[in-house]
């Protein structure tokens, strides 16, 4: 087998920064970020709004080169718990990279989801694990016919954005973002405040204030 294993080494992220960051809707992130921490918004939740799991961890990558899927089982068995599985499938709709079994024995080890840039399967049995929360761009019912290749724990190109193992990843049900380590320091503040202007805005309106007062619309 050929699968390249990176050494990797995560940059640190505070318990009490890990708490900030997970009260954050992806909304929110992607308003102080100028969309810049966005993964493809064309890789969807697996369960239907309101149903979906928030995703929270830190990436364990796996490169795929379809219908060769040998990095995926590699990377399950270096996570450890809290992490998400990042494969990047390179956006085929050819066969799936990972379905019932691998990703029930991912969500056993305490791994926080799936995130995949290609197609998965066993889908209800993937959406059916609790606390467990999958995204992909497509499924299918076909599988992978080799498993020799691959790379683990390399930076990933996901539709232009950059996605590196240990970077937070954060889903909800409008979709995913990555934060590096300098966007972890640097949006935090900005992103407690958006929140709570939004929810300013809300108890304005409650209380029968105008739009058009609310938002300062007259200048």
């Amino acid at each position: 087998m050929t699968v390249r294993i990176h050494d990797s080494e995560r940059f640190t992220l505070t318990p009490h920064l890990m708490k900030r960051w997970s009260k954050m809707p992806t909304a929110i992130i992607a308003d102080v970020s100028d969309d810049a921490c966005l993964v493809d918004p064309l890789i969807r939740p697996l369960r239907p709004a309101g149903q979906q799991p928030r995703l929270f961890g830190r990436a364990v990558t796996a490169r795929c080169t379809p219908p060769d899927f040998g990095a995926v089982p590699r990377a399950i068995d270096l996570a450890v718990a809290g992490d998400v599985l990042v494969i990047d499938a390179q956006g085929t709709a050819g066969p799936a990279m990972i379905g019932g079994i691998l990703g029930g024995h991912l969500r056993r080890k305490g791994a926080a989801g799936i995130v995949c840039n290609g197609p998965v399967r066993d889908v209800a049995e993937l959406a059916g694990l609790k606390n467990f929360a999958v995204y992909a761009r497509s499924v299918t019912p076909r599988g992978p016919s080799a498993w020799a290749h691959g790379e683990v724990n390399g930076p990933l190109n996901i539709s232009g954005g950059i996605i590196n193992p240990g970077d937070l990843i954060i889903g909800d049900d409008d979709g995913l973002v990555a934060l590096d380590e300098e966007a972890t320091q640097a949006l935090i503040s900005k992103a407690e405040e958006k929140l709570a202007l939004e929810g300013k805005w809300i108890a304005e309106l409650k209380s029968g204030k105008s739009l058009a007062k609310v938002f300062k619309l007259d200048g």
